[in-house]
């Protein structure tokens, strides 16, 4: 399952920078999470950084986007398989 952004988000700018797969970036009015790059920072830390991070709690688990800690780990692997390589 994603993480994703509600709408009590007070842009602080804590969260993007310190996402280690580049999920979080600006929408429209606050900050946004792409799905398909969020493994809840599985394969880098033990639990999601932003949520750890956030002062305002506004990063909940996605319900329409579950995934299991397997999917998640197999997406981690998937994004950073280029990253390795190099």
């Amino acid at each position: 399952m994603a993480l994703f952004i509600t709408d009590e988000c007070i842009n602080c700018d804590v969260c993007e920078p310190e996402c280690p797969n580049d999920a979080i970036s600006m929408g429209e009015e606050i900050y946004e999470i792409d799905p398909h790059k969020c493994t809840e920072c599985v394969g880098h830390f033990d639990e999601p950084t932003c949520q750890v991070l956030c002062p305002v709690a506004c990063i909940p688990f996605n319900p329409a986007w579950r995934e299991t800690r397997e999917e998640l780990q197999a997406k981690f692997e998937r994004l950073t398989a280029g990253k390795n390589a190099a």
